[in-house]
């Protein structure tokens, strides 16, 4: 007989799970490499995160890291001492000793979760007052989107009415 189990919080990103997935045999080499590749716009920016993508790390410490094209690499090459030290800051070890680039193509980078619109998700009349007297337009419509994630995913929870 099967049993099935059921999961709480509702559906994932398939790329949320990467990391989980992943950890025992990343763990086995010595480096949780899964966060190397999965952080890598944390780790080094969105600047270099856009022309770059992390693909291994070999057992001598090298990082191999495909670069987008010709120029895109000679300026990863010079940054390279700047890379190392921000993946060593990243883990708190040098995890990486030596950048080894090679050029090509990207693999395609999943696009990054959008946030409810203001309106999409209604705020609680407390909220929406004090959202209401910020005076600055930009922050007025910032605070509204953070608002109505924050009651969206409160609701998808079976929190209340996310404010009220």
């Amino acid at each position: 007989m099967a049993v099935t189990r059921t999961r709480k919080g509702g559906p994932r990103a398939a790329g949320a799970l990467v990391p989980a997935l992943t950890r025992t045999a990343f763990a086995a080499r010595g480096l949780h490499e899964a966060a190397v590749i999965t952080d890598w716009p944390a780790i080094v920016g969105e600047a270099l995160a856009r022309y770059s993508a992390p693909e291994r790390l070999k057992g001598d410490g090298t990082l191999v890291v495909r670069v987008a094209g010709g120029a895109a690499a000679l300026e990863l090459q010079h940054l390279a001492p700047v890379v190392l030290a921000r993946i060593a800051t990243y883990f708190g070890f040098r995890a990486a000793l030596r950048l080894a680039l090679r050029q090509g193509p990207l693999p395609p980078r999943p696009a990054p979760p959008t946030a409810p619109r203001a309106g999409d998700v209604p705020l609680a009349e407390p909220a929406r007052s004090a959202v209401d007297e910020v005076a600055e337009p930009g922050l007025r419509a910032a605070l509204a989107r953070l608002g109505g994630a924050l009651a969206a995913e409160s609701r998808a929870r079976g929190e209340g009415d996310g404010g009220g």
